[in-house]
């Protein structure tokens, strides 16, 4: 049976789906289909919602069509529009969500329902549009039958008037209200009595633009035939009348000015719908702050303020909000939310300030004007000061802390995305530091934070196009200063920033598991390489190749069978083989981690405890760790390149390798850049040494040149 005849298949659960949703919205509908085919036609915008829900890259444009939809589907009542987001909000990641991770799809979920409010906003006016088109055409002819009555019959005058279905008024030259008909006493709620004898000119309203009246005055003086503007008017119980309304200019016989004209439509129920529909896709649904889309108009409207102005920006982050979620729900995480908005609020009176949510627990701040160097560190720091007071959640007091990237500077010279990104990776570098704490924008810092994630998101592609190379630098024994071995290093030729170093790559390999297979080619090349080196150079026998071991590479659980099909493939003995592991991966690591180690000691492969003396040693700890290399950090080296050495720092060393050789323990030193440094350490007793004194990294040619000069001495 296939998922989609499945009877709990995604099919079928989008149909359950649709059929709550149709039920939903129903009874509000002004179609004339039945409740069954009104579902039908839901479901096409249901099986859009759920691609877009499960989709890897959002698409607002889809929620919006499907707001559109809702339009089309004879879905106007505001009431329809409500009951949708309510549909989708409860029901659609449950039925439509699949194995997806709730929290992204929820979050996905509340974008979807901000694109259909807009979505269906637009498709509203649009049809609104056309209707007042309609309407308008109405009303010209309206007009013109009008005047044609008032000059041949009164009869018929009257008939046209009162049977009107728009408010009509008539008034003459001076302004004075001389007729209206039942439709416009009804949109003003007053009696004609009331409206008779008044004066046009007492009809004005604060919210006229400015030039209404100027349109009325070439109307009047016969230079002007008609105008159409939209206009408010105060009616007496205090509530605001909205009209579309057009004043024509009616002439005598003669052609003379006589009387205007007053054409009404009450379009105030669509103003509001319309004012409640722009709030909403304008608003977040949780808080009630202005949300993304708001911000980002309030910040482009800021940025392009001219010459002089400055904008100050602070990006918020709740820090462990996300525990907060997981241990108490989400419930208490959206009444946590609810309540840092409201103390977020508080903090933005000022002229020019606002404050918005832009996601999950991420809010913005943005202040503006010609001092905003002054005002964001007073903005930052009032919040600050806000949040340090617990918030009371399910009886729990809750302590808040938040970390702040702050941005500042001149408008007009950056985009609103750019200036988010940088108090973005600015808040991160305050998360980073801590949390609980603000940063200011740094532009070297932000080109950092850009070059990182360039490099991160090139990672994959550049293992599959070959743009990593080894390198190899010689371990040399210091007893004769025959080269006994390499130490791989793995390098990326990247194409725009050339040759780079594994501590510009390797933590972000890391972060993204990568780690694993770049690990796993590194340790391939390496021992393929060791085995040309014996074929090669017949006194090779002794020598091995180290290769480094990340923390992610030792918990992974195929590196010991990586590492055996790898020795096999090559045809080598494990002995050809050092794994280098640093000391910090090792600090208290129980035996699950050891095991590994163990296993691949056991079969012959050296484990070396690579930047030793760089942590909290525990020596205790040498005794139960499978390691036959202490690998001492170039930090012990540092010191002898003084004459003379300082004492201690020599004590320290001999006491390592006489502790080390006590355990049956080799010991390899880094950094090695002088000979004096060398005969040193010779005479300390350590068993190998590399750094630049020998060789710096470099191809395997060189060293297999090396091992021959060796071999010839």
């Amino acid at each position: 049976m296939s998922a989609d005849t499945d009877p709990d298949g995604p099919e079928d659960r989008l149909r359950r789906f649709a059929t709550i949703w149709s039920r939903a919205v129903y009874p509000v509908t002004s179609t004339s289909s039945t409740r069954p085919e009104f579902e039908q036609q839901l479901l096409p915008l249901a099986r859009r919602l759920s691609d877009a829900l499960k989709s890897r890259a959002f698409e607002a444009g889809e929620g919006r069509a499907v707001g559109a939809g809702l339009v089309t589907a004879h879905c106007t009542d505001p009431e329809a529009l409500s009951r949708t987001l309510d549909c989708v909000e409860a029901y659609l990641v449950l039925y439509c969500g699949g194995d997806g991770d709730r929290e992204d799809l929820r979050a996905r979920s509340a974008r979807l329902q901000h694109a259909m409010a807009a979505g269906f906003a637009e498709a509203l006016r649009e049809r609104t549009l056309s209707e007042q088109e309609s309407i308008a055409q109405a009303a010209l002819m309206a007009q013109g039958v009008v005047a044609q009555a008032l000059h041949a019959s009164e009869a018929r005058f009257r008939a046209v008037f009162e049977g009107a279905a728009i408010g009509i008024g008539i008034a003459d030259l001076d302004g004075t209200v001389l007729q209206v008909n039942g439709a416009l006493v009804r949109m003003f709620g007053v009696s004609d009595q009331t409206l008779r004898g008044q004066k046009v000119v007492d009809w004005s309203h604060p919210e006229d633009a400015p030039h209404i009246w100027r349109l009325y005055d070439e109307l009047i003086r016969g230079e002007r035939e008609h105008y159409h503007v939209e206009k408010a008017f105060a009616r007496p119980d205090g509530t605001v009348l909205w009209t579309n309304l057009t004043v024509s200019l009616l002439r005598d016989p003669d052609g003379v000015p006589q009387y205007q004209l007053a054409l009404m439509e009450d379009t105030t129920e669509r103003r509001l719908l319309n004012l409640r529909l722009r709030y909403e896709a304008t608003h977040d649904a949780l808080t009630g702050l202005p949300n993304r889309t708001f911000f980002f108009e309030r910040l482009e409207k800021a940025l392009n303020a001219g010459e002089g102005q400055r904008f100050g920006l602070c990006y918020l982050d709740l820090d462990g909000f996300k525990t907060i979620n997981d241990s108490l729900g989400h419930a208490a995480g959206d009444r946590l939310l609810v309540e840092v908005a409201d103390r977020l609020e508080s903090c933005v009176t000022a002229p020019g300030e606002m404050v918005a949510r832009l996601g999950g627990d991420e809010f913005v701040a943005l202040t503006t004007g010609p001092g905003t160097r002054r005002q964001v560190d007073e903005l930052a720091e009032r919040i600050m000061n806000a949040l340090l007071t617990p918030i009371s959640v399910d009886g729990r007091e809750l302590t808040v802390r938040v970390s702040i990237g702050i941005v500042e500077g001149p408008a007009g010279e950056r985009s609103p995305a750019e200036v988010l990104r940088s108090a973005d990776i600015t808040m991160y570098r305050a998360k980073a530091a801590g949390g609980n704490r603000c940063e200011l924008a740094d532009p070297e810092a932000d080109a950092r934070a850009i070059t990182r994630h360039g490099l991160t998101t090139a990672l994959p592609a550049a293992l599959e196009r070959g743009e990593f190379f080894i390198e190899y630098q010689p371990l040399v024994r210091l007893c004769d200063g025959s080269v006994r071995g390499a130490e791989s290093l793995v390098r990326w030729l990247h194409p725009q920033h050339g040759v780079l170093g594994p501590d510009r790559f390797i933590p972000l390999a890391e972060d993204t598991g990568l780690i694993v297979p770049l690990g796993r080619w590194v340790l391939e090349q390496s021992v393929r390489q060791a085995r040309t080196w014996r074929e090669k150079h017949a006194d090779a026998g002794q020598m091995r190749i180290n290769v480094n071991l990340s923390p992610c590479q030792l918990a992974h659980p195929g590196l010991v069978q990586d590492t055996i099909d790898i020795l096999e493939r090559a045809g080598v003995e494990p002995d050809v083989l050092c794994l280098e592991v640093t000391e910090s991966a090792l600090i208290g690591a129980d035996d699950d981690l050891l095991k590994p180690l163990r296993r691949l000691a056991e079969m012959g492969v050296d484990i070396a405890l690579d930047d030793f003396g760089t942590g909290y040693s525990n020596l205790a700890n040498l005794r139960r760790l499978p390691v036959s290399v202490l690998k001492l950090d170039r930090s012990f080296t540092q010191s002898m390149q003084q004459f003379p050495a300082d004492p201690v720092d020599l004590k320290i060393v001999e006491g390592i390798v006489s502790l080390a050789h006590s355990l049956d323990l080799a010991v390899t030193v880094e950094g090695v850049e002088t000979a004096a440094q060398a005969e040193q350490l010779r005479i300390l007793g350590c068993d190998t040494a590399q750094g630049w004194y020998y060789a710096r990294p470099g191809p395997p040619e060189r060293l297999h040149e090396l091992a021959l000069v060796d071999a010839t001495t």
